[in-house]
């Protein structure tokens, strides 16, 4: 017998083939990527909080200037949350060993013994109406006054004071600010707050992690629509490659901030998201001075940048942050954005280096992966092979540089000069990047329209 082809198999074969790709338009491709692109450098970037005396143009101004920073330089917010996450996590370890539980129950034990009277006063002045109540014959009446009783009584015991890494987040970024005769007079770093503590300056502050997330504006739903909306981008990237379909250069791109901000959302996760007000706590010493516990630092401290010159505004973040240098910052009523006050351990410092030079490499190798698609002109083409290959391999070329300065009698001169080259590279870089990543839309290839039709199906923004 001649053989048979099952044409209802290849039939289906191909209905599948053809169903399981639908058209998109040019707004569908730049709308996602932009959506995606403004959760990574606007939604997951968490503020420090601003000055009691700002006014809400400079607040927006400087939002603004960190939106621009995170399009230029987004390896230095990822190193700002890891280099915050990992002072949060050494001051949540110092408070939890000075016992900071119990120093509130040791400094207000005068407090609730005073009050505990009271608190059975009010006790029994509910027992006594809900007696009345019973002599009444109203059942209903007692069960809801009791109930009312019981709820208030342990609600107030129930609260936990315990020090967590949400208290240690709102430190760092000038949660507590310390007010002299009712006017904000410095934001307390964690040092200061323990040393006011223990002074009795100050009362040990009674704030929450609930009272904490309160104040913040972000929750568990709007960081995880945020989040969602990335991985929905990241997942629908991966489909594409799956099925050999077409990827514009602005997908690519935003890949590569939605990569960093994963980490970004991951280690600010406990930390609290747009706070605008301080927790203040009030200075009630006499005979202490203020100058004792609050110290400015000196002009002489202030010029170990001095060897920088011009450069010294545009490393001394990235040095600050990382911890080499002992880089002292005004603190006076709001903690500057990249602070680095928190003393950081040795191998603490070597791991954030690291990581911030793997994180550059990284968004720099997905710029990389755009090295063979489709281009509208050659020159745009190269012009992205060169500034793929400048942003990724401009820190690896830093370090370098570093390790040659610390050769003693090296001429800093020229390494300062390469540094000063290094910068231009990779801006320029970053700044072609960005551009080609919208103007090589003009001239897609069809296969640049096609997407994976069940994508759709996936929740997204």
């Amino acid at each position: 017998a001649a053989p048979t082809t099952n044409a209802t198999d290849t039939t289906t074969s191909d209905n599948f083939k053809s169903s399981s790709f639908t058209t998109r338009t040019l707004w569908t491709i730049v709308s996602s990527s932009v959506l995606t692109l403004l959760a990574c450098i606007y939604s997951a970037i968490h503020s420090n909080i601003p000055s009691p005396k700002d006014s809400p143009n400079r607040v927006l101004r400087r939002r603004l200037g960190i939106m621009i920073m995170a399009l230029i330089v987004p390896e230095l917010i990822v190193t700002w949350a890891m280099r915050q996450w990992i002072s949060a996590r050494q001051v949540t370890s110092q408070f939890k060993k000075l016992g900071y539980p119990d120093s509130i129950s040791l400094t207000q034990s005068k407090e609730k013994e005073s009050e505990s009277h009271e608190q059975d006063r009010c006790l029994l002045a509910v027992l006594a109406e809900a007696t009345l109540a019973f002599l009444r014959h109203f059942p209903g009446t007692l069960a809801s006054s009791v109930k009312r009783a019981v709820k208030v009584h342990f609600s107030e015991q129930s609260e936990d004071h315990t020090w967590t890494q949400t208290h240690s987040f709102f430190v760092l970024m000038g949660g507590f600010m310390l007010y002299v005769n009712r006017e904000p007079y410095h934001t307390l770093q964690p040092d200061q707050l323990l040393d006011l503590i223990r002074a009795e300056c100050i009362d040990t502050p009674t704030l929450t992690a609930n009272q904490i997330y309160d104040r913040s504006k972000g929750n568990v739903i709007s960081k995880g629509l945020v989040m969602l909306q990335v991985a929905w981008f990241v997942i629908q990237l991966i489909t594409r490659s799956i099925y050999h379909l077409e990827t514009t250069q602005l997908e690519v791109g935003t890949l590569a901030f939605a990569v960093l901000n994963f980490l970004t959302y991951a280690v600010w996760w406990n930390k609290p998201l747009d706070v605008r007000c301080s927790y203040p706590v009030h200075w009630k010493s006499t005979e202490t001075r203020l100058k004792e516990h609050i110290k400015e630092p000196d002009s002489d401290e202030r010029d170990e940048l001095a060897p920088l010159g011009i450069l010294a505004p545009i490393f001394s973040p990235i040095l600050e942050l990382i911890g080499w240098f002992t880089i002292p910052t005004c603190r006076k009523l709001r903690v500057p954005t990249f602070d680095g006050s928190t003393k950081l351990e040795y191998l603490d410092r070597m791991a954030l280096s690291l990581a911030a030079l793997l994180m550059a490499t990284i968004f720099g190798g997905i710029h990389c992966m755009a090295w063979f698609f489709t281009f509208p002109t050659y020159l745009e083409q190269v012009l992205w092979r060169i500034s793929a290959a400048a942003i990724t391999c401009t820190p690896w070329l830093g370090v370098l540089t570093s390790l040659f300065l610390i050769v003693p009698n090296s001429p800093y001169a020229v390494g300062f000069s390469l540094y000063a080259l290094y910068v231009i590279f990779y801006v320029v870089g970053r700044a072609i990047l960005l551009v080609l990543m919208f103007t090589t839309l003009h001239n897609l290839p069809p296969d640049a329209y096609k997407t994976v039709s069940w994508i759709s199906l996936v929740p997204h923004l």
